[in-house]
């Protein structure tokens, strides 16, 4: 039985949350409402939650970006207060604060947005946004990959990102440094600093884009490579070379894992552990996951906990259910009808065809 988790259980979400964005469901601002932030990411007292998320606020009207930064939100833990990147997502008008480290485990934690933030016609709230939350106790396996801005995508690349409609997209995809002219296939719609698509549920960003779009996005690349960085960096793998590559059929439990070859996932293989349990996969060679196999989540195991650091390049066939993050030196293919509960990020270029990608539950 797969994990709710899984990609399969995601995809009607996905295709429902597009319907949605096509037929223009979004609910209307209201600009003479008082401003407000009207939810955040974790819930006030929330538990549990992982020490690698990104916090947010989302507002009910459009920010001034020039309020939306470091000094009006903040992040402490008990007095102590939490480095870390502010950006604004302008179309879901939501902060976004992602910290320089991972948080502790097992912390409460203070978020603050002040109320200087203001709205586009420079009116501010009328306090505090103050919450908190407690970061989830310690899982088995190593500590989990710091993803930082790259982490607000779904899909990220440096050099390319195409797609072959029809394909499904729920997250945002960010390309830099190349401009936009080479994403390909979406049929963009232009907006103030960002695209849309209706591949897309979320919004497209990339280097020449307005302001501060090509800051966000070189900080968001950086990101990316620091986090690819830190996977392949870690040490004392618990199982060397395991199946030789070939890793279909195989249960995988939580640990660091590491093969100086390619990896061919030729059958369906489960990943089983808890929910806090992190799995890394360090792979010198390439990634091919083979046209309709799929990875089954087991015991609880979340797919935003697996990470995949490939030397290569990334291959998923025809059909195939993945599950993860990969994190690419080179380009990531994802064929027709293939589905991938996780996020894509290459540092050269990605090539999507009629398939679906849907960011992790967190």
């Amino acid at each position: 039985m797969r994990n709710p988790d899984s990609i399969l259980a995601w995809a009607p979400i996905a295709l429902l949350a597009l319907i949605a964005l096509a037929t223009g469901c979004t609910n209307p601002e209201d600009e003479n409402a008082a401003l407000e932030v009207i939810s955040t990411f974790p819930d006030n007292h929330a538990t549990g939650v992982s020490i690698n998320d990104t916090i947010s606020a989302k507002f009910n009207k459009r920010m001034d970006i020039a309020t939306m930064n470091s000094l009006n939100f903040t992040l402490t833990d008990g007095g102590s207060t939490v480095t870390g990147t502010v950006t604004y997502n302008a179309p879901n008008h939501t902060v976004v604060f992602a910290a320089s480290e991972n948080l502790a485990v097992n912390t409460k934690y203070t978020a603050t947005v002040k109320k200087e933030s203001a709205d586009l016609g420079g009116t501010e709230m009328t306090d505090d946004k103050v919450w908190t939350f407690t970061t989830s106790p310690a899982g088995q396996g190593p500590a989990p990959v710091k993803l930082g801005t790259s982490g607000n995508f779904v899909v990220l690349a440096k050099s390319g990102i195409s797609t072959v409609p029809a394909s499904v997209i729920t997250g945002d995809i960010g390309l830099s440094p190349a401009a936009e002219s080479f994403m390909t296939g979406f049929s963009q719609t232009k907006a103030t600093g960002y695209s849309t698509s209706p591949q897309v549920v979320g919004a497209l960003y990339a280097a020449d884009m307005t302001p501060p779009t090509p800051i966000n996005m070189t900080v968001a690349i950086t990101d990316m490579e620091t986090a690819y960085t830190d996977a392949a960096g870690r040490v004392t793998p618990d199982f060397q070379d395991l199946g030789g590559g070939t890793i279909g059929g195989l249960t995988l439990y939580p640990g660091l894992y590491r093969w100086g070859s390619s990896v061919n996932a030729t059958s369906d293989f489960t990943i089983s552990g808890g929910a806090n349990d992190v799995w890394i996969f360090q792979i010198s060679g390439n990634l091919v996951a083979s046209s309709g196999i799929h990875v089954i989540l087991s015991g609880g195991a979340r797919a935003k906990n697996v990470f995949w650091q490939v030397g290569g390049y990334a291959t998923l066939g025809t059909s195939s259910g993945f599950e993860g993050i990969i994190l690419c030196q080179t380009s990531i293919a994802i064929n027709t009808g293939a589905l991938l509960n996780g996020r894509m990020m290459s540092q050269s270029e990605i090539a999507l065809e009629q398939s679906t990608v849907t960011e992790p539950s967190r």
